[in-house]
């Protein structure tokens, strides 16, 4: 088994398609790169954690009034991405993000 998965990452990182797939998801080592990835992954994340719970009953109380098919959706939506909190997925991809980002950046000093 080991040997598969070794053969199969050795084939990955070989792989050109793959490698420029991987370089496109990288965001610029540059003060916009590193805010784009703090207010897409790691800010709501945060305020998942923090507030999430409190998040999800407020949308909760609406999904229940609104008389609207749509915003019953959205609210019903917005419910389910808070009712567990933050996603520790999520926080962790946009820390490595980060982590990679400022890699590269000071690599390229």
């Amino acid at each position: 088994m080991k040997r598969r998965f070794r053969r199969a990452l050795r084939r990955a990182v070989a792989n050109p398609v793959l490698q420029k797939s991987a370089a496109s998801l990288k965001p610029a080592p540059t003060l916009w790169g590193f805010l784009g990835i703090f207010l897409f992954f790691i800010l709501p994340e945060l305020i998942g954690f923090w507030r999430g719970h409190a998040i999800a009953a407020w949308a909760h109380a609406h999904y229940l009034e609104t008389p609207d098919r749509l915003m019953r959706l959205n609210y019903w939506m917005l419910e389910k991405l808070f009712e567990e909190g933050g996603s520790w997925v999520n926080l962790g991809i946009g820390v490595a993000l980060a982590g990679w980002m400022i890699y590269e950046w000071k690599e390229s000093r």
